[in-house]
């Protein structure tokens, strides 16, 4: 299996598996992590989520686009599934509140987020990775 099959495996299962993905973003107020149920590892260059509680995180991207998303599994690195436990991605956040890439974020939610209340308005998040990394600062090859 490829890192990216991984990867793509381990968060899109992270919040049923108890390892939610954390959004850290910076806003006028200063910074804020949300956990973020909803994270999928959108292609090789974009993660995604569906923003539905619209409060600090949102704030913060209307402030600043800049992100970092980290994910965080020490069980996948004992069980040997992942060299390091700790993954952090680093990008710039886009907001779809309309149109074909909303739609298309949205096809992508699990059930549970799907039909999560005030999953009906919410906003699409895709973040274009520029840089992604272990915990120890070995690259991680999404290709």
């Amino acid at each position: 299996m490829s890192m990216r099959d991984k990867i793509d495996h381990l968060i899109a299962n992270a919040w049923t598996d108890g390892y939610v993905c954390l959004l850290g973003s910076t806003g006028e107020n200063g910074p804020n992590i949300s956990p973020k149920g909803s994270m999928m590892l959108f292609d090789a260059q974009h993660l995604a989520y569906w923003e539905r509680s619209k409060k600090k995180a949102l704030e913060n991207l209307r402030h600043d686009n800049r992100v970092v998303v980290v994910y965080a599994n020490m069980q996948a690195q004992r069980d040997g599934v992942l060299e390091s436990g700790i993954l952090r991605f680093y990008g710039t956040a886009e907001l779809h509140e309309s149109g074909e890439m909303r739609d298309a974020i949205f096809a992508r939610l699990n059930e549970r987020e799907a039909t999560h209340d005030g999953a009906d308005v919410g906003i699409a998040v895709l973040i274009k990775i520029e840089r992604a990394q272990d915990v120890r600062g070995k690259p991680i090859d999404l290709s």
